[in-house]
Parts: C-alpha cells; structure tokens; sequence
C-alpha cells in the first residue's frame, strides 16, 4: 500500500491538527531531501506560542518522550497504520505523558516548550515516519498528493 493510499484511510479515521484549533498556520513545509543525510525539512513547522498544548492526532501509543540534544521530544506509535507502524514525532516539547501510555485522537499529550533554535518565532516540529523513512505529516489529514488545475480556467466538472 503507498503512503497516499495509508494516509487517507487513517484520514478516514478522524485526525486533528496536533495543535489549534484553528488550524495553526505552517511556517515551513516539508521539503524531503534527496538522500537520507542530504539537507531538507522532514516535517512541519507549526507555528504555535510556548505552552500551548500538542494533541495526538490519531489513536496511538507513545513511544518515546524525552531530550533529544538538549530539547523535549515526544513520538507516538499510531495504532493500525500498518508494518512498520507510522510514527509522528514532536519538538520542542515537554512531554506530559510517559513511555507505553495510550492515546486517543485530540487528548493532550504534551505542551510546546520555548525553544529559539527551531523557527523565527515559537512553533511546533511535526514529523512522520514509517520505519526510517520520513513522509508528510499532511497526508495524516488527508493532504494527498497535489492537483493542479488548468491555466485556463476550471477543471472540468
């Protein structure tokens, strides 16, 4: 199954932004590198002020939650996504749940911690892997791949 196909169904089983709402506005896009050491972003920057709370966006269990060269980090292991299991992962945080502990879609798992490394301005590091490879948290949400409509006017009907 490809990460599209994957994505949309755990789309259909109800995600929500891990922070907001609103929805948070994203100050930087995924950019996947073209190697796994070259340069890129692998995930979203979510713009979000220190202390406001991370949700999970889907069932999951936690898998990791703690320091990661100096700063929170928080992973969640979601629940039927499939071998290896998606993984999303969270920083700067701090982390308010421990190892094994289950979640449920929306419950507060951690806050965003004041970090002036990451972004500009305070903001959340939302990432998605299955196994080592990192993917597009959008298609959590169902942000699929992208469809572009004709220069001249609407796509047909």
């Amino acid at each position: 199954m490809n990460l599209y196909a994957t994505s949309l169904l755990l789309a259909v089983a109800t995600t929500v932004w891990p922070v907001g709402p609103p929805r948070p506005e994203i100050l930087r896009g995924w950019e996947p590198p073209p190697g796994p050491y070259a340069a890129g972003h692998r995930g979203l920057d979510l713009a979000a002020p220190p202390g406001t709370a991370v949700r999970a966006p889907a069932p999951a269990t936690v898998t990791f939650a703690g320091p990661v060269a100096g700063h929170g980090v928080l992973t969640l292991t979601l629940t039927g996504t499939g071998l290896p299991p998606l993984r999303t992962t969270y920083g700067p945080v701090e982390p308010l749940v421990r190892v094994g502990t289950v979640v449920r879609t929306g419950d507060i798992v951690a806050r965003v911690a004041p970090d002036g490394d990451h972004c500009e301005v305070s903001c959340l590091h939302w990432g998605l892997l299955r196994g080592e490879t990192y993917l597009n948290p959008l298609g959590l949400l169902g942000g699929g791949p992208s469809r572009l409509l004709p220069v001249w006017g609407r796509a047909p009907e």
